[in-house]
């Protein structure tokens, strides 16, 4: 199965400190794109990130308070394919 890495955007915050603030799904889950997966905290701002397709989460690559900079792969998620 393809895999996708979930990578942080860039926030167009870059001299604010940023860090994971919170995982909502956990390593092994299904999810669907669109569905939260975690929030990063970005200076004052919490920003939600997305799944960008449905699949398995098999790797979270940051824990939760790791610092994290803008391109940086944070997840992994094995896709669906379709029959």
């Amino acid at each position: 199965m393809p895999r996708h890495e979930l990578r942080l955007p860039d926030l167009g915050i870059d001299d604010q400190p940023m860090k994971v603030s919170l995982w909502l799904v956990r390593r092994g889950s299904r999810v669907v794109e669109g569905e939260q997966l975690l929030e990063v905290l970005a200076g004052s701002a919490l920003v939600d990130l997305a799944a960008p397709v449905s699949g398995t989460l098999v790797e979270t690559l940051v824990s939760e308070d790791d610092p994290i900079r803008p391109g940086q792969r944070l997840a992994v998620i094995e896709e669906d394919v379709g029959d």
